[in-house]
């Protein structure tokens, strides 16, 4: 097998274990964002592929080779850290040189592969710099050079656009994609923001208490997050988690919640069971008069968020919704009404915080 694959790998400190059992595999060419809290084990989890975490313990596969006894010189991975961890006696160009110069690799050809991946970086103009001469940008790219220019079949970038500016961070978003295809290697990248795991990832695994708790492409990890949660990771303004207690319905359940009854095809398991209706902000629409399907509730505050508008508001019975909408909304105090994309609704347990899966599929036969 080709790419990175990852079968068992643990991590104690002691009696505490961090990681418990990671199963991981990463197609060549794909981008694997790795998403989760701080602390969680994510640095530790790319330590550990590396081969520099001594803690460790797990199958590692590379291109179908087993490195799980080797070094990490052995390794032949690339690796890039937030905090750049550049030589700050070295230029751009002997940094990124570096790699293939401990493999000793001859003269010309370093000076070639330097070269190519400088302008791919377009960071040509920069190398004969130092370090302490480099913007924050231009040491993130000669960072993320250094680790490409061995040409690795995996790639490991650690939370890299952490200590950059905004703009930049917004700009490298844009362009990695672009980089991280050309170099062809499985990639597995860290991240603390739900914007650039959707931005960047193929597909998304979410670490959470030492499991991989879903892995999905991200769209799918937004609009059915396995559990509540995975949806609270996800989402600015977070998601409405509502209390509920469904009642069994013709092709699902019957959710009665703020002023609201929805039909939803969840498994009809779910109904008697206390649960949570999870409606994301911009599910959720308000009208200056009552529409059909909408429920009253009182304008609490409002606060701009880019393009849109968060509001937040109290419903009929006491419970506390946030919207997020397009244009001007009526003054805090004011009484609008609230209607909600039933299509876009989810349902947890909410005892175990699974999310409620739809009703299985009823064959009807012919008499």
């Amino acid at each position: 097998m080709s790419g990175l694959q990852i079968h068992g790998l643990r991590v104690a400190f002691g009696r505490n274990e961090l990681l418990k059992g990671i199963d991981l595999s990463v197609a060549p060419g794909e981008t694997l964002v790795l998403f989760g809290p701080s602390g969680c084990g994510k640095t530790v989890l790319l330590r550990a592929i590396a081969g520099v975490e001594p803690a460790a313990r797990a199958n590692v596969q590379i291109g179908g080779r087993d490195v799980s006894a080797l070094g990490p010189e052995a390794r032949g991975l690339g690796m890039a850290f937030q905090n750049f961890a550049l030589y700050p006696h070295m230029t751009a160009r002997e940094n990124i040189a570096s790699p293939l110069q401990a493999r000793g690799v001859a003269a010309a050809e370093i000076e070639a592969r330097v070269a190519e991946v400088a302008a791919l970086l377009r960071i040509t103009h920069v190398l004969g710099h130092a370090p302490k001469e480099l913007s924050n940008g231009q040491k993130q790219r000669t960072a993320l050079a250094r680790a490409l220019v061995g040409k690795p079949p995996v790639l490991l970038l650690d939370d890299p656009l952490r200590n950059v500016d905004a703009k930049l961070r917004y700009e490298m978003r844009m362009e990695l994609p672009r980089l991280l295809r050309a170099a062809g290697a499985a990639t597995i990248y860290v991240s603390q923001d739900y914007r650039e795991a959707m931005g960047l990832g193929d597909r998304v695994a979410i670490l959470l208490d030492g499991r991989i708790a879903q892995m999905a492409p991200p769209e799918a990890i937004y609009d059915a997050p396995a559990s509540v949660k995975v949806a609270r990771l996800f989402g600015d303004p977070p998601i409405n988690l509502l209390a509920c207690r469904p009642t069994a319905g013709k092709a699902g359940v019957e959710v009665a919640a703020a002023g609201w009854q929805f039909s939803l095809p969840v498994d009809r398991s779910a109904a008697g069971r206390n649960c949570l209706l999870g409606l994301r902000p911009e599910a959720v629409a308000l009208f200056a008069t009552q529409q059909s399907g909408a429920a009253p509730a009182q304008i609490i505050a409002t606060t701009p968020l880019h393009e849109r508008l968060v509001v937040l508001l109290r419903a009929a019975g006491g419970e506390e919704v946030v919207a997020s909408v397009l244009g001007s909304v009526p003054q805090a105090g004011s009484t609008v009404w609230l209607a909600a994309d039933a299509a876009q609704a989810l349902l947890f347990d909410a005892e175990s915080g699974s999310r409620i899966p739809a009703a299985p599929a009823t064959l009807e036969h012919a008499a």
